[in-house]
């Protein structure tokens, strides 16, 4: 049967053969781990250009469906500003991250107006 399937170019499914074939793909795949390094995010940060970021801010339009406008927002033009600063790329908050600041700025801003409210 073995000799019948390799000269067929047939996979065999015996248990012997099916565990080797695992085995082989197992050792693959560490082949492969071997060469994949992790890159610092200094490395990986793209030099600034005007031109990029005119690309990249017209893809976010886009992308996001937001009206034009929002390039000329306030607080757009403040967050740019802020990671302009950023020496070693910006790390954007996630989900969770999000929500929870979110919450937080709520309640702050709750408080606040329950104190002027009690003056």
């Amino acid at each position: 049967y073995r000799e019948w399937a390799k000269d067929n170019a047939f996979t065999s499914k015996l248990p012997g053969n099916v565990k080797a074939e695992k085995e082989k793909a197992a050792q693959a795949q560490q082949n492969i781990s071997v060469h994949m390094t992790e890159r610092k995010l200094s490395e990986r940060v793209v030099p600034y250009s005007d031109k990029l970021f005119k690309k990249a801010a017209v893809e976010w339009l886009v992308a996001t469906d937001r009206p034009i406008q929002a390039l000329e927002h306030l607080k757009f033009r403040e967050m740019i500003d802020i990671a302009s600063r950023a020496t070693q790329g910006v790390k954007i908050p996630g989900h969770k991250a999000t929500h929870a600041e979110i919450m937080r700025m709520f309640k702050n801003h709750l408080t606040q107006l329950k104190t002027k409210l009690n003056v």
